[in-house]
């Protein structure tokens, strides 16, 4: 009588491919990222296809995107992958630096930046306890955009800026104040200054310093 092959049941079955397969996790964007989006829509408010209202938004929504899919739909109607415009960077006589990012810290205590510094293109500062100062009423622009990520708890960060340039805010303030005093220059090609963050039982301050301006450094430069 012939035997039946016994079958191992515990013999590992074909899993389809598809099977418990999880999404993939969203990319994560860097800050190289969110200034190059910042460069197509700084290049879309100088031709004329962003309002200066439209840019501010969208501006804010930049610096405040933690993923690639937080930033594409930002610059989907607008031109892309064309170089920054010649007169993006300030036409200092001096190299611009690398796109590093400066971190101002003050815990119990304090910290400062001014006098007569290279800012770059981001700064960022947090006070807890303390206070920060960041005066960039004698400081050099080597490009046109630059954002400061302000978080105060139990603290205070103040900014100080020339008087003919931009300020623009993308802060909310929790039980705080996120005091920033915006306004738009009026030399079409002067810097911006972005002010993001939050101040939660705290207090972010912004706010031109009258009769310093950066033409007037750079005639001194």
């Amino acid at each position: 009588m012939a035997r039946v092959a016994a079958v191992d049941e515990s013999a590992e079955k074909p899993v389809s491919a598809t099977k418990g397969t999880e999404p993939a996790p969203a990319l994560r964007a860097s800050d190289a990222d969110r200034d190059r989006t910042a460069d197509i829509l700084r290049e879309a408010l100088a031709e004329g296809r962003l309002t200066a209202e439209e840019h501010a938004e969208r501006i804010g929504a930049v610096y405040r995107a933690r993923t690639h899919a937080e930033l594409e739909p930002l610059v989907r109607d607008l031109p892309k992958g064309r170089r920054p415009a010649p007169g993006g960077p300030l036409p200092y006589p001096y190299p611009v630096p690398s796109a590093a990012t400066e971190n101002l810290v003050a815990v119990f205590g304090g910290a400062a930046r001014k006098g007569r510094w290279r800012i770059g293109p981001r700064t960022n500062a947090f006070a807890l306890f303390g206070e920060v100062e960041i005066d960039l009423s004698e400081a050099l622009f080597t490009q046109r955009e630059i954002v400061i990520n302000a978080t105060a708890v139990f603290g205070g960060v103040d900014i100080k800026v020339p008087e003919n340039v931009s300020v623009r805010s993308a802060g909310t303030g929790v039980f705080g104040g996120f005091d920033v005093r915006t306004h738009e220059a009026d030399e079409p090609d002067a810097p911006v200054v972005l002010v993001t963050g939050f101040a939660l039982f705290g207090a972010v301050k912004a706010r031109a310093r009258r009769g310093k301006r950066v033409r007037n450094l750079l005639a001194r430069g």
